[in-house]
């Protein structure tokens, strides 16, 4: 009986692990991290000035701190308008921290997007579009010293023997590659994004079922001023974006306002799929202060599970620097930045 209890516990145990459905880390500020919302945004950042600039951003998010396995998420980026090869290029980091260091993701990737006017530069209104693709390289690890067996139990003291189970691996490495496409003119803006198109096989055990599945993003926005004054650079900017991953759906509206050095924004946050619910508020406070950028946002759960998940928190930290425009004139784009 008391080997069967073990070989239960030690196969619910790793079967935790082995049957995750894979899902991307998510960001609320998703335009404090542009390249990995769309690689289309490659290239993208404005200075004061008005012109194309390139952008050093830095991204943090404790996703439900009250979890005793809270998920982290680590992000840098760099990205830059570049007019000589007509289009942007970027490089990222992200690390992604589930179960206090259990299951580590850290990937590496970098980023190109090609920049099209469609309506003539100089015209009242032109339109541009920017194609962007994106090659990674991901590195998944399992902590063993972390996963808990039945052969470790003792009745009266807990885990404390060694285990004798082995996993066949606790590490994984897999190329990726991402792709969008982005269109904007000097009022509106939107994009589509395709994440792991090739659906890498991620599976420790092998298993050619075990694939990232791909991510769809959809987003879109408009700037609209608050006063007729050109002087006076208030503006509220509605925004939305859809993201799909195999069979769960996530829905994001909600709004930015922009008055001089000061950002403020407010959220709601819809999942779909098997359990629908609403899942967040989100509060937004942001500060520019010459080439640095600072925000921060908090999430207010709003599903059945508050009280065991009240929050999340977010941070990102981004610093900016004009680019020569080059021989012909360019219109950067001019959309949110946290």
């Amino acid at each position: 009986m008391k080997k069967l209890l073990q070989l239960t516990l030690g196969i619910v145990s790793f079967a935790s692990f082995a049957n995750l459905q894979a899902q991307d880390p998510e960001l609320s500020q998703f335009y404090a991290s542009p390249v990995y919302t769309n690689p289309a945004f490659t290239g993208t950042a404005v200075c004061e000035q008005g012109y194309a600039a390139g952008r050093a951003a830095l991204n943090y998010r404790n996703q439900w701190p009250g979890l005793p396995g809270t998920f982290r998420t680590f992000g840098a980026s760099w990205d830059q308008h570049m007019p000589s090869i007509g289009g942007g290029v970027g490089a990222s980091v992200f690390r992604d921290v589930a179960g206090s260091g259990l299951l580590t993701t850290t990937t590496v990737s970098g980023s190109y997007s090609y920049l099209l006017a469609l309506r003539g530069r100089r015209s009242r209104n032109p339109f541009f579009m920017r194609f962007g693709l994106q090659g990674a390289y991901s590195f998944k690890s399992i902590d063993p010293n972390k996963l808990k067996w039945g052969d470790q139990i003792v009745a009266t003291q807990g885990f404390v023997n060694p285990t004798g189970e082995n996993l066949p691996s606790t590490n994984v490495n897999y190329p990726n590659f991402n792709a969008g496409v982005l269109g904007y003119s000097s009022k509106f803006y939107v994009g589509f994004a395709a994440h792991n198109v090739i659906q890498p096989n991620w599976s420790f055990y092998n298993n050619p079922k075990e694939v990232l599945p791909i991510r769809y993003t959809f987003h879109g926005g408009a700037v609209l001023p608050l006063t007729k004054n050109r002087f006076d650079d208030a503006n509220i900017s509605p925004n939305f974006l859809f993201m799909r991953q195999r069979n769960f759906s996530q829905l994001n509206v909600g709004f930015y306002v922009n008055k001089g050095p000061f950002v403020s924004g407010l959220w709601y946050r819809q999942t779909f799929g098997q359990f629908a619910n609403s899942d967040a508020i989100i509060a937004l406070v942001g500060f520019r202060y010459q080439k640095f950028k600072f925000g921060y946002s908090y999430d207010f759960t709003v599903s059945d599970g508050r009280s065991a998940i009240p929050s999340s928190h977010e941070i990102s930290a981004t610093v900016d620097w004009c680019v020569p425009p080059g021989r012909k004139p360019f219109r950067p784009l001019k959309c949110p930045e946290f």
